[in-house]
């Protein structure tokens, strides 16, 4: 397996615009059209996932057409998430009543319930005074709304994980959130029943026939030459250890990039000069357009040891957290060195909408990549990871990347993906397209001997968990069973897992599992429904980013 060695970003691609279908969930349980201006409470509930829940959420506005009872129930989410985001405020308020591991998981739930706070503002003012949106505008509603779901979800996982001692928080907090996701879901569902219905997305691809010219070259930092009229890059900062830059260390170069950039005002870049960086790097919610750009995998590293098994919470484990949307980050090694005896412990947890790795590894054992929330896309990774590795319920397509498990502890197994799909409705699931799944030098070395750790492609961490592979070689170290499960039966005949048009001794489906959920062979359109062009819209989103991308199949 070669892997280019050039640090130049560029790309000469020639694209033929293309129309491509929206790619909406077909399912037993998709929505009907509705044949009337107005639709009972008992009758628009009965096709989403909580009927009773919905009814009794709708029943006091009585008759309504079905966009002013999508629209009452995400006013009902946003209200019920602003209490929830109170209460826990009022726990956190008396500490010393609570454990260590209760605090660190309602700062969690803290933290995510302001986010939904934020995405159930976007989607009440987009849909409050029209019943049109545009396609772009229907998939931006579906993905906020997917990710409340993911983030009522993770709090409650936290909640389970470290507050069962706590008897009041477990009995009250808890309930909360059960309340809560219910009602994420019943918007989402109503949502996608007015405005999701017979929408066609057209994604024109962008002619480019120059090459881009790089960003950075080791010791001469510039900004980058474009033939794209938008202005690409706003702001320039370098991050140098040896004091002799802008700045010594990443977190406060990112807290120096203005607040709530928005989309066409152009990258704050910042370039960090090869070194090892011990620091935990937070890019928040209110830090867009960021940029950052170092001197290559193995040049520039960020490191950090958090672990659950030191009372960290996972989603708090990570070393680079990012939920600025539109970030992109190039060049760069990102670890968690806590190792495979401290179980789960998160190199980068990912929460950006419309975010962007290339040309970065990122290496840890348990959980190592938390692609937690949104849109997401990684181009010509290195990903490293023993159990569960690539995780979370993100939107995301991983593209000409290197997935390497590594040897794990005794007896325990590899699962290169668990993916976290909870809700059926929800516009989320892990593609894996044109990637290398190969071993470590470490578990090679291990099966050279005589070892026998297996491998498997993913396992359904959760009851929709969705998991695509797509034209990818697959190494003998896969298990012929391909995947494994959970718990027992759990989630099997719900599961989406397919396998399209792969290579390489791993990608045999002879001996696949024989779950209903599972699909080793599906057809071309099915695949191509997972691709950049269809499920993260990336021919759009993509192309001021300086970032390759194939839009479709090869």
């Amino acid at each position: 397996m070669v892997r280019l060695q050039d640090t130049r970003l560029s790309y000469i691609l020639s694209y033929i615009c293309t129309i491509v279908p929206h790619f909406l969930i077909s399912s037993a349980n998709a929505l009907p059209p509705h044949s009337t201006p107005l639709i009972s409470p008992e009758l628009v509930c009965s096709f989403t996932p909580f009927p009773k829940f919905c009814i009794s959420e709708l029943k006091p506005k009585g008759l309504a057409n079905i966009y002013d009872h999508a629209r009452h129930a995400v006013h009902h989410s946003y209200s019920a998430t602003r209490n929830f985001h109170a209460t826990i405020r009022n726990y956190l308020n008396t500490p010393d009543t609570l454990s260590h591991n209760t605090i660190y998981a309602l700062q969690d739930c803290l933290f995510l319930s302001r986010l939904n706070e934020d995405f159930l503002e976007k989607t009440d003012k987009m849909i409050n005074s029209t019943n049109a949106l545009q396609s772009m505008e229907v998939e931006d509603v579906q993905t906020y709304l997917s990710a409340t779901i993911t983030n009522h979800e993770t709090c409650s996982d936290g909640l389970k994980d470290n507050a069962d001692k706590d008897s009041n928080i477990r009995n009250v907090v808890r309930s909360a959130v059960v309340d809560g996701s219910r009602s994420h879901s019943v918007s989402l569902a109503l949502f996608l029943h007015g405005w999701g219905k017979n929408v066609k997305h057209t994604t024109l691809g962008r002619f480019l026939t120059e090459e881009q010219d790089k960003l950075v070259t080791k010791g001469n930092r510039t900004t980058p030459q474009t033939t794209y009229k938008e202005k690409v890059i706003r702001e320039r900062v370098v991050v140098n250890p040896n004091g002799s830059a802008d700045f010594t260390a990443i977190s406060d170069a990112v807290g120096a990039a203005p607040n709530n950039t928005v989309a066409g005002d152009g990258y704050f870049l910042i370039c960090v000069v090869g070194g090892v960086y011990e620091e935990y790097v937070t890019i928040g919610s209110n830090k867009r357009y960021i940029m950052m750009v170092g001197d290559g995998i193995n040049q520039t590293i960020i490191t950090g040891n958090r672990n659950v098994a030191d009372g960290w919470t996972t989603f708090n484990s990570a070393t680079f957290v990012v939920t600025g949307q539109g970030f992109v980050g190039i060049n760069m090694t990102i670890r968690n060195t806590a190792g495979a005896v401290k179980h789960q412990a998160v190199a980068v947890r990912n929460g950006a909408d419309l975010s962007t790795f290339y040309k970065c590894s990122f290496e840890g054992y348990q959980d190592t990549l938390y692609t937690h929330s949104l849109r997401q896309y990684y181009r010509e990774c290195d990903i490293y990871g023993t159990i569960d590795f690539i995780f979370g319920n993100a939107a995301v397509v991983l593209q000409n990347c290197n997935l390497y498990p590594r040897l794990p502890l005794s007896n325990q197994f590899n699962a290169v993906t668990a993916q976290g799909r909870t809700d059926i409705n929800q516009n989320t699931g892990t593609c894996i397209h044109n990637c290398n799944i190969v071993p470590s030098l470490d578990l090679s070395a291990s099966l050279s001997g005589n070892g026998t750790t297996q491998t498997y492609l993913g396992r359904p961490w959760k009851e929709y968990s969705r998991t695509v592979y797509v034209q990818s070689y697959m190494d003998g170290i896969i298990n012929k069973g391909g995947w494994i499960a959970w718990s027992g039966d759990f989630a099997l005949n719900s599961v989406y897992y397919a396998e399209y048009d792969n290579r390489g001794s791993g990608s045999v489906t002879t001996e696949r599992v024989t779950w209903q959920g599972y699909h080793p062979v599906i057809s071309a359109t099915d695949a191509s429904n997972f691709t950049v062009s269809n499920f993260i819209q990336g021919n759009q989103r993509l192309n001021n980013t300086c970032v390759p991308y194939t839009p479709g199949l090869l």
